[in-house]
């Protein structure tokens, strides 16, 4: 049979929190270097990938960012119908 504590301390539930913790990132790590030397990474190292992905991104965002502000020049009226209808939304829905 097991022998478990009752009543664990706060201290205890830290600890084990943190050795958690601490073994994700061990593994995160592991996870990381094995992945640098994988054949999708051979050009680039994972963190270059890994980069190259967030300009992408960024540049994805900028463009849907430029395309909202040409849709909101064209039709104002609608877009900020649009935006006073989502914040009385938001404020029904919190309030309750």
């Amino acid at each position: 049979m097991t022998d478990f504590q009752s009543n664990p301390t706060i201290d205890d539930i830290v600890d084990d929190v943190d050795s958690e913790r601490a073994r994700l990132d061990r593994a995160g790590d592991r996870w990381m270097e094995r992945g640098e030397t994988r054949s999708f990474a051979k050009d680039q190292g994972l963190r270059q990938a890994v980069r190259s992905d967030i300009d992408t991104g960024r540049e994805w965002a900028r463009e849907q960012a430029s395309v909202a502000r040409g849709r909101i020049e064209e039709e104002p009226l609608k877009a900020t119908l649009y935006a006073l209808g989502i914040g009385v939304l938001i404020g029904v829905l919190l309030r309750r």
